[in-house]
């Protein structure tokens, strides 16, 4: 199953060759591939609405836009629909799509976007370039799918701008390789073609149009209003150059009519409307993080950040007790460094939201300092034979649990050894005479290590001094 595509409204014509020149094989692979193609467009008043008209000797249209108002209909419509032969009269077949797709009659809405998917098998009895052209200067996009050989220069000329986008050339057989790239094309050029609204949050939206005036030619006004309550409709000028514009400051909930006016020095231009609702006001914080702790400090951060908060409040204080410390932060802001904290103690930290209305939403959690290490200092060794030296130090400050003692031997493996808060001496054996080892002793704390100190032990190679001598006898 396909995902469906729904959100844009827009008009969808189909210009299907039926003439003779098209054999029945040929004409049933088209309808399928027109099936396939627009499964996962949404059909109705407010979404998409599709057409198909007959090229031959006089243009048919099948069924107008507004007949068929849901997906199944609309495909069982193309699956009912016959080939009438007769000749490939396509720029008749234009000028008659340009009259249908902006006609009442036939079912065509006003300021909707037009888009045009004209199958072929390449050839026609008549002239296509001046109805063509016709069709695009009122704003219809045209696709083209040549299934046959074609003129490429004629197509591409037919094709809205840029060819490599709008113009295809497959085998009848081949169809189904540009489905998903032409259906992508058909969604984006209705898009595109639409004032729509982007970037929606609880407060605000982008709103978004094609580019239909310049500087010299005009301006748009914008009118915007609640939809249950019209008389606060509010006003904008914009540049002709424009094509898009945020509003903001807006209440959460709320769907907003949107008008876009092109006020043209030229010619008529309509205007084009849609509806847009903000997202419901997001509740802030809903998570508060502790990170980055350390002795005098921690890093309180929050989320999310909703353009509708001002500011935030941090409360913070030692638990337990009754002393509390306030730090403001701007409501830009996604976290802060909370300093000048007693170290191994635990806080308790309150971030509160204040919102544009006044309102306020707080959340808490629990913070704890780190205990406060220092290095150890003056590590020295003594030399307890051969092979082994005693190393020893000062003790650090602060409530050390122990301390880890670890020498990297140059030949040999390395050792590691916990001792006691109240030891500081090891003894380090197995030092092999002439090599260099290095040896470093760290204070342990509750919740961290502390500062190391780290020197290195040189044994003195072996020498006959330093064993028995042999006394001979006289």
């Amino acid at each position: 199953p396909q995902p469906s595509l729904s959100g844009s409204e827009g008009d969808l014509l189909f210009l299907l060759d039926s003439s003779g020149s098209v054999s029945n094989y040929e004409f049933s692979r088209v309808k399928e591939f027109i099936w396939d193609l627009i499964r996962p467009f949404t059909f109705g008043p407010n979404d998409f609405q599709t057409s198909i008209i007959h090229i031959s000797t006089t243009p048919t249209m099948e069924f107008p836009f507004d007949r068929y108002l849901s997906s199944g209909t609309v495909q069982q419509a193309i699956r009912d629909t016959q080939q009438l032969m007769g000749d490939t009269n396509t720029g008749k077949a234009l000028s008659y799509a340009k009259e249908k797709l902006f006609s009442d009659e036939a079912g065509a809405r006003p300021n909707v976007p037009k888009v045009m998917v004209w199958v072929t098998d390449g050839f026609s009895t008549d002239d296509i370039s001046e109805p063509m052209q016709l069709l695009k200067d009122m704003g219809v996009t045209v696709f083209i799918v040549s299934t046959g050989r074609g003129n490429y220069l004629e197509l591409s000329a037919a094709a809205s701008q840029p060819p490599e986008k709008h113009l295809h050339f497959v085998d009848v057989d081949d169809l189904p390789i540009i489905m998903k790239e032409l259906r992508d094309a058909i969604s984006d050029a209705v898009q595109a073609n639409r004032l729509r609204a982007v970037d929606i949050t609880s407060s605000s939206f982008r709103l978004m149009w094609p580019q239909v005036l310049s500087q010299e030619t005009g301006y748009y006004t914008l009118e915007y209003s609640p939809v249950d309550d019209p008389s606060r409709k509010r006003t904008k000028q914009v540049p002709g150059a424009h094509t898009t514009l945020v509003l903001s400051d807006l209440p959460p909930e709320t769907t907003y009519q949107v008008a876009l006016i092109p006020e043209s020095n030229v010619h008529y231009i309509p205007p084009q409307t849609t509806r847009v609702t903000t997202l419901a006001e997001e509740i802030s914080p809903a998570q508060v993080l502790i990170s980055k702790s350390k002795p005098h400090s921690f890093h309180v951060s929050w989320s999310p950040t909703p353009d509708s908060v001002t500011g935030y409040q941090i409360l913070y204080g030692p638990l337990p007790g009754n002393s509390v410390e306030l730090l403001e932060v701007d409501g830009s802001h996604s976290g802060t460094v909370v300093g000048n904290l007693v170290p191994n103690t635990t806080y308790l930290v309150t971030v509160t939201a204040v919102y544009k209305s006044g309102q306020e939403k707080s959340l808490s959690a629990k913070a704890c300092t780190q205990e406060e290490g220092s290095k150890v200092r003056h590590l020295h060794f003594e030399n307890m034979g051969p092979n082994t030296v005693k190393a020893y130090w000062d003790s650090a400050d602060g409530k050390v649990l122990g301390y880890r003692v670890r020498c990297r031997r140059q030949t040999g493996p390395s050792s590691l050894m916990s001792v006691s808060p109240q030891t500081h001496s090891v003894l380090l054996t197995d030092l092999v005479s002439g090599t260099t080892s290095k040896v470093c002793v760290k204070p342990v704390y509750k919740n961290q290590l502390g500062k190391g100190l780290c020197r290195m032990v040189h044994m003195q190679p072996a020498t006959e001094a330093q064993g028995y001598k042999h006394r001979q006898r006289a």
